[in-house]
C-alpha cells in the first residue's frame, strides 16, 4: 500500500499543505490565537489574499478544535452555481453536503443526534419547499442535542458571493447568533475566503443602504497574523535541513528570506522551492550547498520576478482595476511620495486585502521588496511611463538603483 511517509518532502506553493508531504512554517500559535476566538463564541472571517495558507490553517484548525468542539468543515467550492438559484434549491443542497460530510464513512462527525440528522435528511428530501427557516430551524435542534458545542467553518465563500441566496443565509446566521440565548445556534462560525463578506453585498446591489447593512455586520475583527515570522521561517529551513544537509546558514537565510518577502506566504514557499528545485544543480550552483547561500537566494529572486504565477498576475489585475491604486503606487516608487494610509479608499482598502500594501504607522508602503521591484520593472515597460520625464530621469539613473538585477530599495 502506497504511503505518503515514503514520499521526499517538498515546498508546496499549491494547495493545501500537509505536514507529512511538505516543509511548513509552524502554525500552532496561529491555531492558538484563532482558539481563543472560538472560545469566546465569535463569528468571524477570516479573509486574506489567495496563496495566503488560508485553507491549510483550515484544515488544521478543525483538527485542533476536535476535543473541545463538534467541527462541521464545509467548502462552498464543492456546491455548484446552480444550487444557489433560490433558497428552496440552496437549502436542500447544503443540508444534503452538511449531511454528507458529517455521515462521511472515512471521517465521520463525531458529538451530533443521529435522529436530528435523519429528520434533516427526510425533511430536505420529501419538501420541495424547504426554505431556510426550516434548515435553520433543524439545525438549531442539531446545536441543542450535540453532546458539544457546534464549530461550522465553511470555506471559499467568495464563490457564493454573487448569490442572493447566501446574503439570506448570512441573515439566518446573524438571527439566530443575536437570540441565542432563545435560539439554539452554532457556537462559532468560521467564513473563509479573500473577500471579507462584511463588503460582499456591494456586488449584489448598488444602493447605499446594502452596501453599509450587511447581513454579516456581526462579525468581529479577524487581527491574527498570517503571515510568517522569522522564527517560523527559520524552523521550517532546520526541517529541511535536518533531511538534506545542505550546510546552509540557517540564520541567514531565513532572514534574508523574511527581508525581501515580509513573510507573504507563497513568496517565502516559491523563493524556498525554487533554491531547492531550480537553482540547485544548475551550471552556477551545481549542488544544494552552493545554492542555500546568500548567491543561490538571489538567483532564486531573479528566477520568481522574471516568472509569471497566479499571485503577480493578481498583482497587475488589481492594477488594471483601480487606477487610483496604480498611481498611488507609481508616485510612491517614482516620486518619492508618503501616502497617508487611508481605509475609506476602497484601492487602498483592496490592496491590503490582497496583502500588496501595509500600513506602515499611518504610511501607505508597499508590503514588501519583492513587489517593490516586480512593481518597477513593470512600471518602466508601461507605454506612459516611458513617455513621461519620470521615465526618462529613472531610465538614466536605473543603474543606481538596480544592482545585478535586484533593486536597492534604500537607494530608491
Amino acid at each position: 500500500m502506497w504511503n505518503m511517509n515514503n514520499n521526499r518532502r517538498y515546498f508546496n506553493t499549491t494547495g493545501a499543505c500537509n505536514p507529512q508531504l511538505h516543509y511548513m512554517v509552524d502554525i500552532q500559535g496561529r491555531l492558538e490565537e484563532i482558539k481563543n476566538l472560538v472560545d469566546a463564541g465569535k463569528y468571524f472571517t477570516i479573509n486574506r489574499a489567495r496563496q495566503y495558507g488560508k485553507t491549510t490553517t483550515i484544515k488544521a484548525l478543525s483538527e485542533y478544535l476536535e476535543n473541545d468542539y463538534v467541527v462541521v468543515s464545509l467548502d462552498f467550492q464543492r456546491m455548484s452555481n446552480a444550487e444557489f438559484a433560490d433558497e428552496y434549491i440552496f437549502s436542500a443542497a447544503f443540508a444534503a453536503y452538511f449531511l454528507k460530510t458529517v455521515r462521511n464513512k472515512r471521517n465521520p462527525v463525531q458529538g451530533l443526534n443521529n435522529d436530528i440528522l435523519d429528520k434533516l435528511s427526510r425533511i430536505a428530501d420529501e419538501n420541495s419547499a424547504f426554505s431556510l427557516g426550516k434548515l435553520f430551524a433543524v439545525l438549531s435542534e442539531l446545536c441543542e442535542t450535540a453532546e458539544k458545542p457546534i464549530v461550522l467553518i465553511i470555506d471559499e465563500v467568495d464563490s457564493a458571493a454573487n448569490n442572493q441566496v447566501f446574503q439570506d443565509f448570512l441573515a439566518q446566521l446573524r438571527s439566530y447568533y443575536l437570540d441565542r440565548e432563545n435560539s439554539p445556534a452554532f457556537w462559532s462560525v468560521i467564513l473563509a475566503g479573500v473577500n471579507d463578506v462584511k463588503n460582499i453585498r456591494n456586488k449584489i446591489r448598488a444602493d447605499e443602504e446594502h452596501k453599509v447593512n450587511s447581513p454579516w455586520n456581526i462579525a468581529s475583527d479577524f487581527r491574527v497574523n498570517m503571515g510568517f515570522t522569522p522564527g517560523g521561517i527559520r524552523g521550517m529551513l532546520e526541517e529541511y535541513e535536518a533531511d538534506n544537509h545542505s550546510g546552509m546558514n540557517v540564520e541567514e537565510i531565513a532572514g534574508l528570506i523574511f527581508d525581501y518577502t515580509s513573510g507573504y506566504p507563497f513568496l517565502v514557499s516559491r523563493l524556498c522551492k525554487l533554491m531547492d528545485e531550480e537553482v540547485a544543480g544548475s551550471v552556477s550552483f551545481p549542488d544544494k550547498a552552493a545554492a542555500w547561500t546568500k548567491e543561490g537566494f538571489l538567483e532564486a529572486e531573479k528566477l520568481l520576478l522574471s516568472e509569471k504565477n497566479t499571485l503577480f498576475e493578481s498583482l497587475m489585475g488589481k492594477l488594471n482595476d483601480y487606477p487610483s491604486l496604480k498611481r498611488k503606487l507609481y508616485s510612491i516608487l517614482f516620486g518619492g511620495k508618503k501616502l497617508v494610509y487611508n481605509p475609506d479608499d476602497p484601492a487602498v482598502d483592496i490592496a491590503v486585502m490582497f496583502g500588496f500594501v501595509k500600513n506602515d504607522g499611518g504610511t501607505l508602503r508597499i508590503a514588501n521588496r519583492i513587489f517593490e521591484t516586480r512593481l518597477y520593472n513593470y512600471f518602466l515597460t508601461t507605454d506612459e511611463a516611458q513617455n513621461s520625464e519620470l521615465f526618462i530621469f529613472a531610465s538614466d539613473d536605473k543603474s543606481q538603483f538596480v544592482q545585478n538585477g535586484h533593486l536597492n530599495m534604500e537607494l530608491v
